[in-house]
C-alpha cells in the first residue's frame, strides 16, 4: 500500500470528517478549488520541513494533524512535482475519507 502524507490543521480536518468528507483542503487557508491540488508529503524529512515552513507558529500537538493518505484509495491522480528544491506529491482530486488510514497528532510522524 504506497502511502503519503498531508499536514492538515485540526479544525479543518474534523469538519470534513463530521461532514463525512471529502477532504479539500490543499495547505493552510488554501482550498483543492483554489489551488488545483492538494499538497502532500512522500517522506517525514518533508512532513517537519513543511511544518517548519508553513505552520511554525502553531502548536504542533494542538492545531494540526498528519493525515496517512492510502494513494491507492484516491481515486484521483497523484503527481510528483517540484517545488522548493524537491519533488512532492500532489493530489489532483478530494481525498475520500476512506483513503485516510491514519490521523496521527504531529509529533507521532512515524
Amino acid at each position: 500500500m504506497p502511502k503519503i502524507f498531508h499536514l492538515a490543521l485540526r479544525p479543518d480536518w474534523e469538519v470534513a470528517s463530521a461532514d463525512g468528507g471529502p477532504y479539500e483542503i490543499s495547505t493552510r487557508g488554501r482550498t483543492l478549488r483554489d489551488v488545483g491540488f492538494i499538497h502532500a508529503c512522500r517522506t517525514h524529512d518533508q512532513v517537519d520541513r513543511v511544518r517548519r515552513s508553513f505552520y511554525a507558529d502553531l502548536d504542533a500537538l494542538e492545531d494540526l494533524v498528519l493525515l496517512v493518505i492510502d494513494t491507492d484509495r484516491l481515486g484521483a491522480p497523484v503527481r510528483d512535482e517540484p517545488a522548493d528544491g524537491d519533488v512532492f506529491p500532489h493530489i489532483y482530486g478530494p481525498v475520500p475519507l476512506d483513503a485516510v488510514i491514519q490521523v496521527r497528532p504531529l509529533g507521532e510522524t512515524r
